[in-house]
């Protein structure tokens, strides 16, 4: 255990520029020609089953890749024979059954031993009949289980007014590209291929026919939605073919207006494959242009290794870059600037201004001025991203900049929440009563404002307010969202990076760039958290589990590069920087650092949905320490 005067606390000025400066050289080595950086960004086992499904479901089987994921799923199974959402977690049936059918389909024997326990882990959580929606669609087209199985959500959708307590606009933008391409699918009952008949009747208890209890009730207003359903399926004969042809035109112009490229409709996974299958299923021959491009957007996610390949939920260079550039401009102004000047030519160009974008439909006459998380995808620029990149420029101390950084600033301001807040792609988006319909299980269906989305727009306001006092109303009221938002133990709540450890990282060092006192308990209260979960080794560590369990909050059984970074840059943002917590926290890094001056983790480190679906994004073992070490150094020097 560390001790005010352990020796090891007493880290030499030397041995911290080294791993500084090493750090830097490899993150500068990593820098795309183009300018920007991009690194790997991987989720659990789902996405790579749903590849080689895609293959069988189109009869078109590259047997060699496929092995090359069968390799990847063999590899990640857990000890009881699961599949889990994140590294270490609890099995989840859902992404177990598709690998499951995946690892079927690549041509594994059932009878071999991690087949075996698979299946036997499945039938033990009730049988894939209880799988979650998404699940029982993909197999709905495969024609393991029949439509009842899966929710009503026909075509017709599409024709709803806006005052209808459900309407496509209500939902968040991942929800809406997902959906409307999967509206086609469902409604004219897709069937797949399947060349090899391959089947998984072996992991239901009751027959998929026999079924009939595919929806749970979750209470009172689930059970309404349950009704609801029922009333829609029965009144499906009232629907005039007239009307099911709009709907269908209404939906294909809809994802055809946002195919975006090469990139791909909302530029994530699922629903580029939604999409590709269903122009497949409207007509469109595969050598049709927006098919072909549609299938290159998807294949542009795989990474293919010389034993093993995996496919990304989608592509990261925009925050890649942003978080690369903060990392080193704390470390080093000066070597880096021709370095710096690339990426912020490349992001000048990524900024989005006239664009069409659904963020409009809620703020017509607001001008664009946002940047989307990947390459390219216009209609959805991330609030997140804006302020990140925005606030990197603020502080880059280069030239041409200001145009840039106040364009950002105002469409930031523009897609503020009624509750002082910020989502991250959309307006007011919190009809929470969504959640409960049966479609939307994994409950991950709205976009609503997060503390630390919230604190990255703080962060930005702060820095450049001062010559633009129009900006202070915005900044008030989000001051006064994140007092709202913090946890009675001082924490705040991660959505999109794990988890406490991650909200509180992303509100102090927002906070550092106000006047507001140290002294205040949106410090106190924080930095008090943060030095009662640090761990024996000095570091810091939370599971993922904490987003199922409140009180595993700070907590796991090790210490993390990345959530170590977090905490160390949250604490010297609240006037720790001398502290024994902030010492103890450094030896660590300088502990972990590689030969090749990186640090490395297998664990899980961002939320897709917090309980739903979990991402690790390769490239904060790279920038988050480096950006921390730094930190600690520039302070100690200021003093």
């Amino acid at each position: 255990m560390f001790t005010e005067d352990h020796p090891s606390l007493c880290t030499s000025a030397n041995s911290l520029e080294l791993a500084i400066q090493r750090a830097q050289q490899k993150l500068l080595s990593l820098q795309h020609n183009d300018g920007y950086w991009v690194f790997e960004l991987e989720a659990d086992c789902t996405i790579p089953a749903e590849y080689i499904m895609l293959m069988h479901y189109l009869d078109d089987i590259d047997s060699q890749l496929q092995e090359k994921f069968a390799v990847y799923l063999r590899a990640r199974q857990s000890k009881d024979g699961s599949y889990p959402l994140f590294y270490g977690g609890i099995g989840d049936i859902s992404c177990s059954v598709k690998v499951y059918y995946a690892l079927k389909m690549a041509g594994d024997d059932i009878n071999a031993v991690h087949m075996k326990n698979l299946r036997n882990y499945i039938i033990a959580q009730g049988g894939a009949a209880k799988a979650n929606v998404f699940t029982r669609i993909a197999l709905a087209i495969f024609e393991q289980v029949p439509w009842r199985a899966a929710p009503f959500i026909p075509v017709e959708i599409m024709l709803l007014p806006k005052w209808f307590p459900f309407h496509i606009d209500k939902v968040s933008y991942w929800s809406r590209t997902v959906m409307i391409p999967l509206f086609i699918l469902c409604t004219l009952e897709a069937k797949a291929k399947n060349p090899l008949k391959i089947d998984i009747l072996e992991l239901f208890i009751t027959h998929p026919d026999k079924e009939q209890h595919y929806f749970p009730e979750r209470g009172l207003l689930n059970k309404s939605f349950l009704f609801l359903d029922y009333i829609g399926r029965k009144s499906r004969c009232l629907v005039t073919k007239k009307m099911h042809l709009c709907a269908i035109e209404k939906a294909s112009d809809w994802f055809t207006e946002r195919l975006n490229g090469e990139d791909g409709l909302g530029a994530i996974f699922p629903a580029m494959v939604n999409a590709y299958q269903a122009m497949l299923l409207l007509g469109l021959p595969k050598d049709h242009p927006q098919v072909v491009t549609a299938r290159k957007a998807i294949d542009k996610l795989l990474v293919i290794k010389d034993n093993e390949a995996y496919c990304q939920p989608c592509l990261s260079p925009v925050w890649d870059t942003g978080l690369s550039l903060l990392a080193l401009q704390e470390a080093d102004l000066a070597n880096t600037k021709n370095s710096r000047k690339r990426a912020y030519n490349w992001l000048k160009d990524k900024q989005l201004s006239s664009e069409a974008g659904d963020w409009r439909i809620h703020r017509p006459n607001l001008k664009g001025g946002g940047w989307a998380f990947q390459y390219e995808n216009p209609h959805y620029p991330d609030v997140d991203d804006t302020a990140v990149i925005a606030f990197a420029m603020a502080s880059s101390e280069l030239e041409d900049m200001n145009e840039s950084i106040h364009q950002a600033t105002r469409w930031i301001i523009g897609m503020q929440d009624k509750d002082g807040g910020y989502g991250a792609f959309d307006v007011d988006n919190t009809c929470y009563y969504l959640n409960e319909i049966p479609f939307a299980d994994h409950g991950a269906l709205l976009d609503p404002p997060t503390a630390d989305v919230s604190a990255r727009c703080v962060m930005l306001i702060a820095k450049v307010a001062q010559n633009h006092k129009e900006y202070l109303p915005a900044f008030d009221r989000c001051i006064t969202y994140l007092r709202n938002q913090q946890e009675e133990n001082g924490s705040w709540f991660g959505r999109w990076g794990s988890n406490y450890i991650y909200g509180t990282w992303s509100v102090l060092i927002a906070l550092e760039q106000t006047d507001i006192a140290k002294s205040d308990p949106l410090y106190t209260q924080a930095v008090a958290w943060l030095k009662s979960i640090q761990q024996l080794d000095g570091g810091w560590g939370e599971d993922n589990q904490s987003y199922f369990d409140k009180s595993l909050s700070g907590k796991f059984h090790s210490s993390t590069a990345h959530q170590s970074s977090w905490a160390i840059l949250a604490l010297i943002a609240a006037g720790e920087v001398n502290s024994m917590a902030v010492k103890k926290g450094i030896n660590y890094l300088l502990s972990q650092q590689n030969s090749a001056g990186l640090w490395s983790s297998p664990y899980h480190n961002a939320p897709g949905f917090p309980r739903v679906f979990y991402l690790k994004y390769h490239g904060y073992d790279k920038f988050f320490p480096l950006w921390a070490l730094a930190k600690y150094h520039n302070e100690l020097n200021n003093q």
